[in-house]
């Protein structure tokens, strides 16, 4: 159980990481973002603060990026000692992956998934419910009556 929880939050960091990235190298999505935001305000100034304040926040993107990367990994490793198999945890890592870029992206851009991309998430989710729904054997001790 607790194994499958940091799977999970590997697959959140990872998606978080991810939206980092984009938001690094995008096509000046910060800058945008922040010219959208000072119009509500009404002043004058904010086109040209926008020109000069989307470096400092892509900066601030480039190292979340690289924690959220070094949380990831923690979390992954930590997934690996605790689940009864590696597969387990990369895939409850996967899994959780996708579903968390799912919802980033919905949330943040306003990306919209094609019917491809849930069939391949059922079948992820399915691979998951097997792997999770099986039982570890346990190990004879190779005596033989």
């Amino acid at each position: 159980m607790l194994g499958s929880f940091y799977a999970l939050l590997a697959g959140c960091l990872g998606s978080a990481a991810s939206l980092s990235a984009k938001l690094t190298l995008g096509a000046d999505y910060l800058e945008e973002m922040c010219q959208v935001t000072l119009s509500t305000f009404e002043t004058h100034t904010g086109s040209t603060v926008c020109h000069w304040l989307h470096i400092p926040l892509r900066l601030l993107c480039v190292g979340l990026m690289l924690a959220c990367n070094a949380t990831m990994w923690t979390f992954f490793s930590k997934a690996l000692r605790y689940c009864s198999s590696s597969a387990r945890a990369s895939v409850t890592t996967t899994a959780g992956n996708f579903i968390s870029s799912a919802a980033l992206g919905k949330v943040i851009f306003g990306e919209s998934q094609v019917l491809l991309w849930w069939v391949g998430i059922s079948l992820t989710l399915c691979g998951l419910l097997v792997l999770h729904g099986s039982t570890p054997q346990p190990q004879e001790d190779g005596k033989k009556d």
